[in-house]
């Protein structure tokens, strides 16, 4: 038997460590590490922080160690406890004016005790996991909330930059701005504008040396580019003093009246709460378009969210700080500088502690006239542009102006109720409003029903049925998502009648949905004399719900299936469609007709959808590859294509539903491009394959796009056209006549043509196909040099295919740059090139980003955060 003997004498003077039998052995604890990302992060959001903690709290009134307290806290316990790693938490504009009217009506101590007390308040809520319903409250009051704040803001500021005092509400502030302009002060203004002009001008600086100051923060250039300007030209101005930390006052026992401080502190928590839960959501956006980084950090845990900012306003409010919450401004930054962990929002409120303990002599430098300049542009930003387009396309402008105006006159909690009272007031205007009209066309009669049709709606809809005549044929259009019980009898009743005594009845929606009477019969379908037949509705795809290829289920006679009886699968197996010859293990072979294979859609409940997915790819025909992968059959085109195949009508069926659905919305804008002429911003070169869809892809419309597709997304270069011009002429059209701003080259992934390239012999046949794909074989060149080939960020090319259709776009674009047009056009700076590429797979664009030689690719997210 052996023996396991170990391999050093035992020593009696080594300590003997032990630990419980069947558990690991104790490990050495870790020293906590700091990434070098989050460390760069940290300091670009202090630089941010520090001016804008002074500004707001200068702005407040408030001592101005609150704004640094309020930031130190924000970063060290939001930070540390909150749910949503990345987000930035400190002194927020939003809640200036709040503050501002706390600490005129209790004073500093009382309004610290408010803010403790909201803290409280949040880690109610938190516990109470009612973060989510925060969410609820409609965007249109919250951006006018937020809007009314900055206008109250951006008005008494602007007291300050002129060298005056604000007062104490934006009615009297509005006022007294006359006289206060007339005794403007020269050296303060000049020290304002010096500061908004930095705001506004350095991050607008062009070329390679902006995009390397722009990593200093605007906000820090502007308040040290003011302070050095006073500082050399010795001017006398009012600067920040900042009192001995010794006499630094903290919370007291709140005082006044138990109603408004009640209201005092629900007005504090819903502003902070909102403001950070809607910041902790915008975040979860950015992070979502950095490669990599979602599976790192995760999705914001909103509950705990609320608890880490109850925690952190709680501690702020103790020791003398402004309420904190979720900065927009700072989060960004955070994100934007590469921060990967929570280490860096901690780190900034280290970084804030410091200055304030050792950087005293140089804050006290600051004019407070560039702190104001800083914070009144802070609150103009707050009125976005962006989102007064948004809330305005989707008809709630007046929720918004009402929010506003009501937060800028009464107050925040005011506005606040105003702008659900307004938006309640919307929607039930729009459940209750309802356009009825009818007309006749060419002997058909028309009702079109605009709008939710209920029990209020009923009066007006039979007097617009009744309209029309006995016998006639009639449309009814329900433009609506939403019927209740009463309308739908008397639409069925009538309808009912109407049938009985020779009259068609056709029930078309804007989408389908169900038939009256009928509920598994979609809408669009005709009722002739109580006889259900296919009209021009049937087809169920709509785009862009899940896409089926718009091969729709069509019922199929037992006789068109070449002489078989029915399907052969036994109860509760999925079928598929039967779209030409399966083989003998059941499985769909390849369409004869289209060249493209057809798979089943089972649903969970094993009923088959019947959609055909196309897997073609281009030039398939050459690469060998019905799939345009490698590896898979090559479909089958020698017969004729299946007579049970509903291709003949599937052209009809669609411009049908075009002229049903969508004409309607769009001959508005079409009657205006036919009047006024196309006038695209750019030009569109991309494959033809069928599943790149440009106008999908690029959220783009009528008058967008100039298009040019061929296949492999080829631009020969000048003089190699060898008779077929048609690229370069659609070229020249595009840059000399429409005068594009920007050409753009899409690739996509599994394309034939790049396989046609991998795959084709030199000597073949000459084909046109092979003809047209020799302009690709500067691409394959290229491929063939690994310096110069293209790639993507955060993941190698899944295979050489993938690798030749990055790299055929870069080649791409050096053809373009060949073209005279295009060269004179770069040369004038009046033009851009792009290049993208689209993974089908994935339903994921990427853009190519050029410099210092390496062209690499990098995906489009969907990020918006609004500072």
């Amino acid at each position: 038997m052996s023996t396991c003997v170990p391999t050093r004498a035992d020593d009696p003077s080594r300590a003997e460590h032990t630990h419980e039998p069947h558990s690991p052995p104790p490990t050495r604890p870790r020293r906590p590490r700091i990434a070098g990302a989050d460390l760069s992060a940290s300091i670009a959001v202090f630089l941010i922080a520090l001016p804008l903690s002074l500004g707001i709290a200068l702005a407040t009134g408030a001592p101005l160690q609150a704004g640094l307290v309020a930031a130190a806290v924000g970063g060290l316990v939001a930070g540390w406890l909150g749910g949503s790693p990345l987000q930035v938490s400190g002194p927020a504009a939003g809640l200036t004016v709040v503050t501002a009217d706390l600490i005129h009506q209790y004073g500093w101590r009382t309004t610290c005790a408010v803010t403790v007390l909201a803290g409280l308040a949040q880690l109610g809520l938190g516990s109470l996991r009612v973060a989510r319903g925060a969410l609820a409250v409609s965007p249109a009051i919250v951006h006018g909330m937020l809007a009314g704040i900055g206008v109250t803001i951006a008005v008494a500021q602007l007291h300050i930059v002129v060298g005056g005092t604000p007062q104490s509400s934006v009615l009297d502030n509005l006022r007294a701005l006359p006289a206060q302009l007339a005794e403007v002060r020269p050296a303060t203004v000049s020290v304002s504008a010096l500061t908004l002009a930095l705001l506004l001008l350095w991050p607008r600086i062009p070329g390679r040396a902006g995009r390397l100051l722009h990593k200093v923060p605007a906000a820090l250039v502007a308040v040290t580019g003011a302070t050095s300007a006073a500082s050399l030209a010795d001017l006398t101005l009012p600067k920040v003093d900042l009192p001995s930390w010794r006499s630094h006052a903290l919370a007291g026992l709140p005082e006044g009246p138990v109603l408004g401080l009640i209201a005092a502190v629900l007005t504090t928590t819903l502003v902070c709460s909102v403001q950070s839960l809607l910041g902790a959501v915008a975040v979860d956006k950015m992070v979502a378009s950095r490669p990599g980084l979602p599976a790192r950090v995760g999705r914001s845990h909103l509950d705990r969210e609320l608890l880490g900012q109850g925690a952190a306003n709680i501690v702020s409010g103790t020791l003398g700080g402004l309420p904190v919450a979720g900065v927009a401004v700072r989060s960004a930054a955070n994100v934007q500088s590469g921060a990967i962990s929570r280490n860096s929002t901690m780190l900034h409120g280290v970084l804030v502690v410091v200055a304030a303990l050792l950087m005293v002599p140089i804050l006290e430098l600051i004019p407070l006239a560039s702190l104001a300049a800083l914070v009144m542009a802070v609150g103009i930003q707050m009125v976005s542009l962006h989102h007064i387009r948004t809330v305005t396309r989707h008809r709630e402008v007046l929720v918004y102006a009402v929010t506003t105006l009501g937060v800028v006159i009464f107050g925040v909690l005011e506005g606040v109720a105003l702008g659900i009272a307004m938006a309640v007031a919307v929607a039930l205007h729009r459940l209750t409003r309802t356009r009825i009209t009818h007309d006749e066309k060419e002997g058909v009669h028309h009702v079109h029903v605009r709008g939710q049709l209920t029990f209020l709606a009923v009066p007006r809809l039979s007097r617009a049925l009744h309209l029309v005549p006995q016998g006639a044929h009639a449309v009814v259009e329900l433009d609506g998502s939403f019927m209740d019980h009463a309308a739908y009898e008397s639409l069925q009743d009538w309808q009912n009648t109407h049938t009985a005594r020779g009259g068609a009845v056709e029930l078309v929606g804007r989408r389908a949905g169900v038939r009256i009477g009928e509920p598994t019969t979609p809408i669009g379908l005709h009722l002739d004399a109580g006889n259900v037949t296919a009209g021009s509705a049937y087809c169920r795809c709509h785009p862009w719900t899940p896409w089926r290829n718009h091969q729709c289920e069509i019922p199929e006679s037992p006789t068109s299936r070449d002489g078989r009886d029915g399907p052969s699968g036994q109860p509760g197996e999925a079928q598929a469609p039967d779209t030409g010859d399966t083989d003998r293990s059941g499985t769909p072979r390849a369409t004869e007709a289209s060249g493209t294979t057809s798979e089943v859609d089972t649903h969970n409940d094993g009923s088959a959808s019947g959609s055909a997915v196309s897997r073609s790819g281009d030039a398939e025909g050459v690469s060998g590859s019905g799939s345009g992968r490698p590896g898979e059959g090559r479909a089958d085109t020698s017969g004729a294509a299946d007579a049970s195949r509903p291709s003949a009508h599937q052209l009809a069926r669609g411009i049908s539903a075009f002229q049903r659905n969508t004409a309607p919305l769009v001959r508005g804008e079409l009657a205006r491009l036919a009047r006024e002429g196309q006038q695209p911003s750019q030009l569109f070169l991309t494959c033809a394959d069928s599943r790149v869809v440009t106008s999908m892809i690029t959220s783009s419309g009528p008058g967008d796009l100039f298009v040019v597709r061929n296949v492999g997304n080829l631009v020969p270069l000048p003089g190699q056209e060898s008779g077929d011009d048609s690229v370069a002429a659609a070229i020249e059209y595009a840059v000399d006549v429409l005068e594009v701003r920007s050409i753009t080259v899409c690739g996509h992934s599994g394309c034939g043509a790049m396989q046609a390239l991998l795959t084709s012999e030199p000597g073949g046949p000459g084909t046109p196909l092979r003809r047209w794909l020799r302009h690709g074989q500067p691409s394959l060149e290229r491929m063939s040099d690994e310096k110069r080939r293209a790639r993507l960020a955060g993941r190698a090319p899944a295979d050489t295919v993938e690798q030749l259709c990055l790299t055929n776009v870069v080649q791409q674009l050096e053809h373009l740059r060949a073209h005279e047009s295009v060269a004179r056009a770069l040369r004038a700076g009046a033009l851009e090139l792009h290049g993208m590429y689209f993974h089908v797979g994935e339903a994921q664009a990427y853009l190519l980003t050029e410099g210092d030689g390496d062209e690499v690719f990098d995906d489009v997210g969907v990020a918006n955060l609004s500072a």
